[in-house]
C-alpha cells in the first residue's frame, strides 16, 4: 500500500482536539515524512471518506469470494476474485508497499485478524493459506491498487461452519503486551478530526530502536470499527532508510475516525526477524461539529 494514501477508507492528519481513553489488548507473534493515507474513493473531491470494506463493490470492481460458506479447519484455503464492470477478473495492479494485494481476515467478534498476501493465478483468481480453526462469520478485506492507480478496499462475508462461540470486545487499555515486548500507545481520538497516535515498542523496559522493515515501513496499522467492521489502513509517518526516520522506539500515525464508538487497532512491527501484532480497543468520543452560519434577515414581504 502506497505511501501516498492509506487506512483504506479514511482521510488521515493530525491534530487531535477531544481526548479519549485507549484501549487493551494482547501482542502476538508471527514468522515472517507526513503520516501515509489510503482513502477509497471518496464521493467527491474534498468530501472526507468513509470507511472502506462495506461493501463488496466500488468504481466498477467486485470482491468476489469464490468459496463465501466453508468447514472450519486450520489449513484452508481462500480464493477470490476481483472482478471489473464487465465480469472479467483484474489481472494487473499497482505494487504498494511490495505486495499488489493486501488481505486481512477477521472474524466478526475481532478475533482470529489474519494478514496475508495471496497469490495470483494466470486466471485472475487470487488465493492465500488461511487459518478457520474458529468458526463464525468472518469478513474479509481486499486492499489493493489498480493498474490505473485507483485505491479501492472492498470487503465481503465467509461463513465459516461449527459452534461459534463469539467473544466480548477487550476493554480498553493504553498497553498491549506478549513475552519481552510492550507496546504503548500516546495520543488521542475523537470522531471527525484529525489525531497524531505514537505506539512506542519496547522489550524487557527498553525502548527498541532498531525495529526492521516490513512492507516498507517500520509499523502498519489497520483499524476496524466495531458497529460495522468499517475499515481504516495507515501507514506511518517517514520510511524507512530516508535519513531521517528513526527506528523506533515511537511509530508515529495521522488518524481520522469517521465517528465515534469503539475501534480495534492491529499495529504490525518487525523486530529481531519476526512480525508481532499489537491488538488495542479504542473508545472514541464524539467530536464537535463546525458552526452553522446564521440564516441572513430576509426583508418583509420576501420571506418564505
Amino acid at each position: 500500500m502506497t505511501t501516498s494514501t492509506k487506512f483504506a477508507g479514511f482521510a488521515l492528519g493530525l491534530v487531535a482536539l477531544f481526548g479519549v481513553a485507549l484501549g487493551a489488548g494482547t501482542l502476538v507473534g508471527s514468522p515472517d515524512s507526513e503520516p501515509e493515507t489510503h482513502d477509497t474513493a471518496a464521493p467527491d473531491p474534498g468530501t472526507p471518506a468513509g470507511p472502506g470494506g462495506l461493501t463488496d463493490n466500488a468504481g466498477g470492481y467486485t470482491l468476489v469470494a469464490l468459496d463465501p460458506i466453508t468447514e472450519s479447519r486450520r489449513d484452508a484455503t481462500l480464493r477470490f476474485r476481483i472482478e471489473d464492470s464487465t465480469g472479467r477478473p483484474v489481472l494487473r495492479y499497482t505494487t504498494e508497499h511490495e505486495k499488489d494485494l493486501h488481505l486481512i481476515l477477521v472474524r466478526r467478534d475481532m478475533t482470529g485478524y489474519q494478514h496475508l498476501h495471496p497469490t495470483l493465478g494466470a486466471d485472475g483468481t487470487w488465493s492465500a493459506p488461511v487459518n478457520l480453526g474458529r468458526a463464525g462469520d468472518y469478513r474479509v478485506f481486499a486492499d489493493f491498487v489498480t493498474a490505473a492507480g485507483q485505491p479501492f478496499t472492498l470487503g465481503t462475508d465467509l461463513r465459516v461452519a461449527g459452534r461459534y462461540a463469539p467473544q466480548a470486545l477487550p476493554a480498553p487499555a493504553t498497553t498491549a503486551t506478549t513475552g519481552d515486548y510492550t507496546v504503548e500507545l500516546n495520543g488521542t481520538l475523537a470522531a471527525g478530526q484529525s489525531t497524531d497516535l505514537t505506539l512506542t515498542v519496547s522489550r524487557d523496559g527498553q525502548p527498541v530502536t532498531d525495529l526492521q522493515p516490513y512492507l516498507g515501513a517500520y509499523g502498519h496499522l489497520v483499524a476496524l470499527r466495531a458497529a460495522d467492521l468499517g475499515y481504516l489502513h495507515v501507514h506511518p509517518a517517514g520510511h524507512p532508510g530516508d535519513g531521517t526516520t528513526p527506528a523506533g522506539p515511537g511509530v508515529r500515525f495521522a488518524v481520522t475516525a469517521p465517528g465515534a464508538g469503539d475501534y480495534r487497532l492491529f499495529f504490525e512491527f518487525r523486530h529481531a526477524g519476526t512480525v508481532h501484532r499489537a491488538e488495542l480497543t479504542v473508545p472514541v468520543e464524539p467530536g464537535t461539529s463546525a458552526p452553522q452560519p446564521a440564516p441572513e434577515p430576509t426583508e418583509p414581504g420576501h420571506g418564505h
